[in-house]
């Protein structure tokens, strides 16, 4: 159901249950008082019409699955309306007491007020079903707002992640680097050895020559 007709819905059985009690008290006033009670209750159907009317074109805007049902229900919204406006008509009338008792006596207008008592019971039940279907939203948007936290919080934790595995990688590629250049190092440490080792073995095999050379001599004189 749209969320739209909901809320045009609560307000109008909030409306209904209010215009049901303000037309018990004003039978029971006279004089100012009972005229300021029948101004509120007039003012109180038009604000139930205005609410009928949006609740008709925002039904007629969905899908023919969901605005039959609406509409059935808008039937009965209207039927509820119409016996509160003959309930005001009643209330206006001078004698409105006596000419209350003549039309239950004549009409059997006490069955037309059980059937708007057992509407009017139906709408509480509506408008309660409304408020337990407005806390079930409420929740799940609560808990919609806590999952998007929960992921906001998640995807900022797997970013510092990053950084630190991208931080990992440029330090281990600063040590690769070190590596390839201790290892350069090492093979010319290791050519410059061997040429000097190469360098101070002529230099000792020459030494030998020469004092072989200097012993011959000697011995030969």
């Amino acid at each position: 159901m749209s969320e739209v007709f909901e809320g045009y819905e609560r307000q109008y059985c909030e409306a209904s249950a209010s215009l049901s009690r303000k037309c018990t008290a004003a039978s029971a006033l006279d004089g100012e008082k009972k005229k300021q009670k029948l101004s509120e209750i007039q003012s109180g159907i038009e604000e139930a019409e205005s609410l009928i009317r949006k609740m008709d074109l925002e039904a007629r805007s969905l899908q023919p699955s969901i605005k039959a049902g609406l509409l059935a229900k808008l039937r009965e919204y209207k039927s509820d309306l119409n016996n509160v406006k003959s309930e005001l008509k009643r209330i206006s009338a001078p004698n409105a007491r006596q000419a209350t008792r003549e039309e239950l006596l004549e009409s059997g207008m006490a069955d037309t007020l059980a059937v708007s008592t057992d509407q009017r019971g139906r709408l509480m039940m509506t408008t309660e079903r409304l408020n337990q279907s407005t806390d079930r939203i409420k929740e799940s948007r609560r808990t919609m707002l806590e999952t998007e936290e929960l992921g906001v919080s998640i995807l900022q934790d797997l970013h510092q992640q990053r950084q630190s595995l991208l931080h990992a990688h440029t330090t281990l590629h600063g040590v690769d680097d070190n590596i390839g250049k201790s290892k350069k190092i090492l093979a010319a440490m290791s050519k410059r050895m061997d040429r000097n080792k190469w360098i101070i073995g002529g230099i000792i095999t020459a030494l030998v020559l020469a004092i072989l050379l200097i012993l011959y001599f000697k011995l030969a004189h």
